[in-house]
């Protein structure tokens, strides 16, 4: 018994001392010569998941060692070439993971050895091919894709290609973001393209849920491009440059997938689900199918069952613009795809949010005036669709429940200037107007906006008015004091005096004016509507009134601060006063994010308002410019009827 101890102690022992040579790369020799001493040479086990010497060599990235080893080996140990871990992994499943120059070269050795590695799979049903599209090595990747065009054709491809759970390499790729080796999937392995998953997703609907893999960065001015240059020839521009490339093989993998996909063509029938109903004593209708008049949509089972999630409602799901703008240019009809529940492209855009699709469709005035007429199944219109918060929906950048919910009523706002008016009091199956369900929606963050805002204004008010208390001392403890005999200011004629008095007088007055305006917040109605505009408006006069009056407050101490210093006032008193800055600097410190976030109120209306007024201002330039003695009747003259005779095709049903 003592005997076998001291034998597996010195096998621990020659394990750990091998092991520890495996993770230094400069030690090939020692490595070398402590496989000699194992019967099983490179093929000794060395850990306890049964990875062998070479399986750790291949793993620690040690291509050199790897040669060495392969080059070395016994011609009675070739059998155990194909030997596998307890993941199933062969060590061409290790080389396959790879990223050196030689890597190619370990991988040509092993299968000269060894041919039965090209074909072997691990537990999970993966081939060498199928761990090199995973990371994404795509050298080592074409080399095994070559290996298998030669001996296989595509129908015995197929296992070499696919896991056991319907997972594909081009699905593994993709799920990666190796999009460099996922688009050299597809053109070398088309037919799988439309392969679905163990989740019934092909590769286009699984792209279109990474909206940004395809999100490219905006072109850079040319004055700064130089810059942008010489900073990637550093070692981390390497990376910008790899993830640069990344992004443009996702947007060339996203154009070949998307030409291949019709799945848009399974859809439902385009007759109307239900008639408009306008007043809540009409019961929902109780044809599931079909239109308000009686007749039946025809509807096969395969389009009730694919005809939901395709990639066009995905990529507008996941905000994926990119792939929304390249199926609608090159199938412009997918525009009229509707999903299982009778939803428009339209319907998913609002209730997701996405403002970047919903802008797209709403600039196709042809395909809109069919999609604002849609009613899905629920009886919902798109206008209905505002109300329908989704459960896992995060605003983007959540600041508060007051801009959560005045986001929503600009969402309310903008799609009611799209929705025909016969179709704003239109009630759904549940009786309820689009109104009434975004009201009863968002009834919660309109009673949590309620108390931020009154907590907010309540917080400025008290520090509005500790500020207007101290700008009012202020004005009677003048710097300098007053002439004991005629009660004037000492410092009276000195130009900084001038400075204190104004900026001490606007303090006060900006203090009692955001005083009474956030009074106003707090003693608000707090109707719905107030939170779109009214009571944001106030917060943020409120606010930039508060802000003004601590500059002011600022800029009264450094005055005082310089007379007394002019006046050779003590050191000790200049020390207090500066202090003052500290509590006013955090103050605004702390504020400023809320400041900057209710500027961001007018966003889109200015948006809006430049998009209308930039047209005008052209017009009018353009009459300037050609010296048109009455450019008065050119813009009302022509023009008008252009535009009225747009603005009655586009309103028409």
């Amino acid at each position: 018994m003592a005997s076998i101890a001291e034998k597996d102690d010195k096998d621990h022992q020659l394990n750990g001392e091998l092991y520890n040579a495996l993770l230094s790369e400069d030690a090939e020799m020692k490595v070398m010569e402590l496989c000699a001493r194992f019967d099983e040479h490179a093929f000794h086990i060395l850990t306890i998941h049964n990875d062998t010497v070479l399986h750790k060599a291949t793993y620690a990235k040690q291509a050199n060692l790897v040669l060495s080893l392969l080059e070395d080996l016994p011609p009675r140990h070739l059998n155990k070439m194909i030997c596998q871990n307890e993941a199933g992994n062969t060590i061409l499943h290790e080389a396959a993971t790879l990223d050196q120059e030689n890597s190619v070269d370990v991988a040509t050795k092993m299968l000269e050895k060894a041919p039965k590695l090209l074909t072997m799979t691990n537990k999970l049903g993966e081939t060498a091919l199928f761990r090199a599209a995973r990371y994404g090595k795509t050298d080592i990747f074409n080399f095994l894709a070559d290996k298998i065009s030669e001996h296989h054709d595509e129908a015995s491809q197929q296992p070499l290609i696919q896991r056991t759970d319907k997972t594909t390499i081009l699905h593994v790729a993709i799920l990666a973001q190796h999009f460099e080796t996922a688009l050299e999937i597809a053109k070398r392995f088309g037919h799988i393209i439309d392969e679905r998953d163990g989740n019934d997703m092909t590769a286009l609907q699984l792209l279109s849920c990474i909206p940004s893999a395809l999100h490219t960065v905006p072109k850079l001015p040319k004055r700064i491009y130089g810059f942008v240059e010489m900073y990637c020839s550093s070692a981390r521009g390497s990376d910008v440059r790899k993830e640069k490339l990344n992004k443009k093989s996702a947007l060339e993998l996203a154009k070949l997938l998307v030409k291949t996909d019709t799945s848009w063509e399974l859809t439902r029938s385009p007759i109307e689900q239900s008639k408009t109903k306008l007043h809540k004593d009409v019961g929902p209708s109780t044809k599931k199918e079909g239109s308000g008049d009686g007749r039946s949509s025809s509807i096969s089972p395969k389009q009730v069952e694919v005809g939901g999630i395709t990639p066009l409602f995905l990529a507008t799901k996941s905000s994926c613009i990119e792939i929304v703008k390249e199926i609608l240019e090159i199938y412009p009809q997918a525009i009229e795809h509707i999903d299982n529940e009778r939803r428009t492209i339209l319907h998913v855009a609002i209730q997701y949010r996405q403002l970047e699709v919903f802008d797209h469709v709403s600039k196709m005035e042809v395909a809109m005036r069919w999609l604002v007429r849609r009613i899905d199944s629920n009886g919902n219109t798109i206008l209905h669709m505002v109300g329908i918060k989704r459960e896992d929906y995060i605003p983007e950048k959540l600041r508060g429940p007051a801009f959560e919910l005045r986001e929503e009523l600009l969402w309310f706002e903008r799609v009611k200037l799209v929705t025909k008016v016969h179709f704003v009091d239109h009630r759904n199956n549940d009786n309820l107007t689009a109104e009434g369900l975004f009201a009863s929606t968002y009834k919660d963050l309109r009673n949590d906006a309620k108390e931020w805002l009154k907590k907010t204004a309540e917080g400025c008010s008290i520090v509005a008015v500790l500020i207007s208390t101290v700008a009012f001392a202020a004005a009677y403890t003048i710097p300098g004091g007053p002439n004991q005999n005629t009660g004037v200011p000492v410092l009276l004629s000195e130009p900084f005096f001038v400075v204190f008095t104004a900026a001490d007088v606007l303090s006060l007055a900006c203090a009692l004016t955001s005083v009474v305006i956030f009074l106003s917040i707090i003693t608000a109605p707090y109707r719905l509507d107030d939170f779109k505009y009214s009571l944001p408006n106030k917060l943020i006069f409120g606010v930039t009134f508060l802000f003004l009056s601590v500059s002011m407050m600022m800029i009264s101490f450094a005055a005082t601060i310089v007379l007394m210093i002019c006046s050779k006032e003590s050191w000790t008193r200049i020390a207090l006063y500066s202090l003052s800055f500290f509590p006013v600097g955090i103050f605004a410190l702390s504020y400023l994010p809320l400041y900057v976030s209710l500027t961001r109120t007018y966003k889109y209306l200015l948006k809006k308002i430049r998009q209308e007024t930039i047209p005008w201002s052209a017009k009018w330039f353009r009459c300037l410019s050609k010296s048109c003695s009455c450019p008065l009747h050119q813009l009302t003259g022509p023009t008008k009827h252009k535009s009225a005779a747009t603005q009655t095709s586009h309103l028409s049903v």
